[in-house]
């Protein structure tokens, strides 16, 4: 940013930029402070996740949703510098009500799994497409004493997340899953949801390592690149931990492959990152715009994703990395995750999530029946209490 900063003030000497930074964790106080203080200009957001939704009760709406209804955010809806930016990424992190109020950064994915080519290869396996072709791959290479996935499990967080791709390949529209969830359509004790809890018990008992629980999330992308297993289910965060640790190991990265329908498992999924809007009540409007219409543009976008390895949302900019070259080929099936969907009605019980990490070894429960009746009980605990 820094770079960008004095691109733009030598195009601009008239225009003083005064960059704050604070921490991530601040970062939601500190601009609904200064926004409603009318002491910022341009504020820097993460993206629009977890909106309240008119079929959601007694929740309370994100950050992001209160400072629009509270009219803080400038409707950016008209600006030219917006077509720049993917009508996706436009419509899913920085839309509400039809108005565009944030351009949004950069994206994320965690639903896929880094493969290790040349394992592959030597014990010849072919890159799984369907579920069948993955349960295939992983007694293939334990026949041959290979572990088959590892994960932070130590961590706990490393192996819920890592079975976000099934939970997507099982319900790719995962909007229309959180609906469901809230309306009663979809249980997590129906038969679909037990497809997925049944996969899910594979995964954590038959495809993770025997030792995975042990492993913190930081040392799973070294153990992956170590060439110790074939496959390491996680984001897109860790392929600089994985070529750090070994810069000539050959991996891919493909989506989770959750379904035995092929076209089921075509979609990442993710989430988005950082983007800017800008105070509806600045005094510097004009120079507010030429400051995002600059950044717009695609050669300082283009750097700026050079910078910091976001999965770019302009649709003419590259990542020139393996992630890049990787998921280029699903950026156009890429689509925001359940998580960022979703919110928990207010008293619902702790295990109202598909979290992969409530089996054994890392959670208590054995029986794929017996947790997803759990879980359903758990859910319907919050949203009968808000009735």
């Amino acid at each position: 940013m820094n770079a960008f900063n004095e691109k733009f003030h030598a195009k601009y000497p008239n225009i003083t930029i005064d960059m704050s930074v604070v921490n991530a964790n601040d970062l939601s106080t500190v601009t609904q402070t200064r926004l409603a203080a009318n002491d910022v200009d341009v504020v820097d957001m993460f993206g629009f996740a977890n909106a309240s939704q008119a079929y959601m009760k007694n929740v309370t709406p994100p950050n992001w949703q209160t400072l629009i209804e509270a009219g803080l955010l400038m409707d950016l809806t008209d600006q030219p510098f917006v077509k720049n930016y993917d009508a996706s990424a436009i419509k899913d992190a920085g839309s509400y009500n039809g108005k565009v109020y944030e351009v949004n950064l950069g994206r994320v994915s965690y639903s896929g799994i880094y493969y290790n080519k040349d394992m592959f290869t030597a014990n010849n396996v072919k890159v799984p497409t369907t579920w069948g072709e993955l349960v295939t791959a992983c007694e293939t290479f334990k026949k041959a004493n290979v572990p088959c996935m590892t994960a932070g499990g130590k961590d706990g967080w490393p192996i819920f997340v890592g079975a976000y791709g099934l939970i997507g390949a099982i319900y790719p529209d995962q909007a229309a899953l959180v609906e469901g969830l809230w309306t009663g359509k979809i249980k997590w004790n129906d038969a679909k949801s037990l497809d997925m809890w049944t996969k899910m018990k594979t995964y954590t008992q038959d495809m993770m390592e025997t030792g995975a629980s042990g492993i913190a999330g930081d040392a799973a992308p070294g153990r992956f690149a170590s060439g110790a297993v074939a496959m390491f289910p996680g984001g897109t965060w860790y392929a600089s931990a994985i070529d750090t640790a070994q810069p000539t190991f050959k991996w891919g990265y493909i989506p989770f492959p959750g379904s035995d329908n092929a076209d089921d498992n075509k979609y990442l999924f993710g989430k988005y990152d950082q983007g800017w809007a800008i105070a509806a009540n600045t005094a510097n409007k004009d120079a507010s715009l030429k400051y995002l219409t600059e950044f717009s543009d695609s050669a300082n976008y283009q750097a700026f994703a050079n910078a910091v390895g976001f999965i770019p949302t302009q649709p003419s900019a590259t990542l020139n990395t393996q992630i890049g070259t990787e998921v280029a080929p699903y950026l156009a099936n890429f689509r925001v995750g359940y998580e960022q969907y979703w919110t928990a009605p207010k008293g619902a019980g702790q295990y109202a999530n598909p979290y992969a990490s409530y089996f054994k070894p890392f959670g208590t429960y054995d029986n794929p029946q017996e947790l997803a009746d759990k879980v359903q009980a758990d859910l319907q605990s919050g949203l009968d209490a808000n009735q």
